[in-house]
């Protein structure tokens, strides 16, 4: 059995040159790592238009019957890909530069060919001691995004990345075929899926259909678990190409993709301060302490403050901490709200920074049960709907702040707040 790791990653697109991003991976943290951003590991990567194209392309196919063989070719230095059919067989495809695209590769693996890494965090986790696992299910050298040198800036993707010594290997055991046109193609152990939005990432836009990306860029339906051998049905009417807000599972992390176009339209660090600000400026009060209660600065966006408010829920009543209410011994963060007497969850509130996760700029209205990260509505509304990978072949909503599996009757809840009495 996978065990159920998740770590939300952001990519976001603007126009491709040396000086704006072609896209960016996002990762599903609320702005930043746990540890914080560090080099090629951070919640966010830029994909940029390289000073020199680094894409490859396909050209040689080589059928070898010995080991020896095979590593010969492999250690020409070009970039090959080696499919084993058997102990005395081996298909070893060949691929040459391509002017015309550049390369960029997502993967665990700290070592050079890889871009951004990526690693599994336990879902809902915030201090270093329980982001440790045990066993990673994310591939060292997870898949690779190939984009157009020229407009329209395409950008597609592709399971598997390249290794240090330009090689992909996929084993006899690894899923693999030749297709009807001759050229052979294959999955990896536990597969990249992906997800385009109907609409694109807009608050309109609507679940789309969990897809699996195959070494050579084929688009294929979900194996019956996911690391099973056989693969699904081939799916011809759609392509690898990347949209704005297409989201890309790792088993174990869960990348979104951003163009520029998108993020035109999507509120700013700076708007989201502003937001906070103004929630505060309206000093919305404790109803039962009547004390102020605001909001933490977001460099303190993980510390519980004196002044946090805190919501019940079950009905959304935002009140400040208090140490009663209990309605049960085993369930300690079972509480009954005073205002309205419905029992169910009561959590600090936590503003959700990660700009490129809103679908608009509506005001923080909305928390996640069980979380109790706040947003506007519509970006709230958006992710309690879209189902994200779980484990071997489950599937659930999720928080895309802090990756909690959402519950409640609609995965998230409308705020009540109380204004000043004077």
């Amino acid at each position: 059995m996978l065990q159920q790791k998740r770590a939300f990653q952001l990519v976001r697109t603007p126009a491709y040159s040396c000086e704006k991003p072609s896209g960016w991976i996002l990762a599903r943290y609320n702005g930043s790592l746990p540890n914080g951003d560090r080099g090629r590991r951070k919640s966010r990567f830029a994909l940029y238009k390289r000073p020199k194209a680094n894409g490859v392309k396909p050209s040689t196919v080589h059928v070898i019957s010995t080991p020896q063989a095979s590593k010969a070719i492999s250690c020409k230095g070009q970039h090959s890909i080696s499919y084993t059919l058997s102990r005395n067989q081996t298909v070893v495809v060949e691929y040459t530069h391509d002017k015309d695209t550049d390369m960029f590769q997502v993967g665990r693996s700290t070592e050079s060919p890889i871009d951004f890494v990526v690693t599994d965090t336990i879902s809902g986790s915030q201090n270093n001691d329980e982001t440790q696992i045990t066993q990673s299910t994310i591939s060292r050298f997870a898949c690779r995004i190939v984009c157009d040198r020229s407009p329209p800036y395409t950008a597609r993707i592709f399971a598997a990345g390249f290794d240090s010594s330009k090689n992909i290997f996929l084993g006899e055991k690894a899923a693999k075929w030749k297709n009807p046109d001759g050229h052979m193609d294959g999955l990896t152990t536990n597969g990249v899926l992906v997800m385009h939005p109907k609409g694109g990432f807009t608050e309109e836009s609507k679940p789309g259909v969990w897809r699996e990306i195959s070494v050579c860029g084929d688009v294929y339906t979900l194996r019956e678990t996911r690391s099973a051998q056989q693969r699904g049905k081939l799916v011809e009417n759609e392509t690898n190409v990347l949209q704005d807000g297409s989201l890309i599972d790792l088993c174990g992390a869960t990348l979104l993709w951003r163009t520029a176009d998108g993020l035109f339209h999507t509120p700013t660090q700076k708007h989201i301060e502003a937001l906070r600000q103004e929630i505060n400026a309206a000093r919305p009060q404790c109803p039962v302490g009547l004390n102020t209660l605001a909001f933490p600065s977001i460099n303190r966006k993980d510390v519980v403050e004196e002044k946090q408010p805190w919501a019940y829920l079950s009905c959304g009543h935002v009140h400040g901490y208090h140490n009663w209410g209990h309605r049960s011994d085993t369930e300690a963060n079972e509480r009954e709200c005073p205002m309205c007497r419905t029992i169910g969850p009561y959590v600090p509130l936590w503003l959700g920074c990660e700009a490129g996760f809103y679908v608009d700029a509506g005001p923080p209205t909305h928390a996640f049960t069980p979380c109790g990260h706040v947003c506007s509505e519509k970006s709230a509304k958006y992710w309690s709907q879209i189902p994200l990978p779980h484990g071997t072949h489950a599937f659930h909503a999720a928080c895309p702040f802090c990756a909690t599996q959402l519950s409640g009757e609609h995965n998230c809840v409308k705020l009540i707040f109380q204004g000043p009495i004077d």
